[in-house]
């Protein structure tokens, strides 16, 4: 068999990548298992910090109780480097929510910092780590007026503060510390990429690990 090009690995991640937002918010759970690496593979959200199986599971849970968090991406990039690549796609994440009462849409712009791997089954994705870079928050009825509390909207990195207040209203805990557009999470998550393509054994130092989840 050939060895596939340059050119045919990065349009293979960036499928791999559609393929998660599309599988995921559609809630296609069988096919939405199979983006992950099957034994390593790890996501950090601001909500979950853990295996991609229970990430799949946990997703499946909120989105049968009506729990809506969708995607939608932008530009994309891969550095290949033999059987590893680092991806960063552009993209946001919308949550609708009601906030003391009032319903909300919140609206997360950033990266999805990717780890991939290619094995016999083709690419997969070891570790995924979305980059928080800005978020804004806007009543759904423009009539409605809300007042946030700034003691808990100031608990999170700018990034995702108005997402991090939004879930926490919500009943999720949710992390603070993951990278931003700038600042010492994200360098070392670039230095982490970096390791990965050189042949790091691990896919960097995940946020939850040190917990002993993974």
């Amino acid at each position: 068999m050939a060895t596939p090009s340059a050119a045919e690995d990065r349009t293979a991640i960036r499928q791999l990548t559609e393929n998660w937002v599309l599988w995921r918010d559609a809630g296609d759970w069988d096919r939405f298992a199979t983006v992950w690496h099957p034994t390593d593979g790890w996501m950090t959200a601001t909500w979950f910090q853990g295996r991609a199986a229970d990430f799949v599971e946990a997703s499946r849970a909120g989105f049968e109780r009506g729990v809506s968090i969708l995607h939608f991406l932008g530009g994309h990039t891969a550095d290949v480097v033999g059987d590893r690549a680092v991806a960063q796609t552009k993209m946001t994440i919308s949550q609708r929510a009601e906030v003391d009462g009032v319903l909300v849409d919140v609206v997360c712009t950033g990266r999805f910092y990717d780890f991939c791997a290619r094995d016999e089954g083709g690419w997969t994705i070891v570790r995924r780590q979305p980059v928080y870079e800005k978020d804004r928050l806007d009543v759904v009825d423009p009539g409605t007026r809300l007042t946030l509390d700034p003691v808990l909207l100031g608990r999170f990195p700018v990034g995702y503060r108005h997402l991090g207040y939004l879930q926490t209203k919500a009943g999720f805990t949710v992390r603070t510390g993951l990278p931003g557009l700038t600042g010492p999470a994200v360098r070392r998550l670039y230095d982490e990429g970096a390791r990965w393509l050189a042949g790091s054994a691990t896919a960097g130092d995940p946020p939850g690990a040190e917990q002993g989840a993974r």
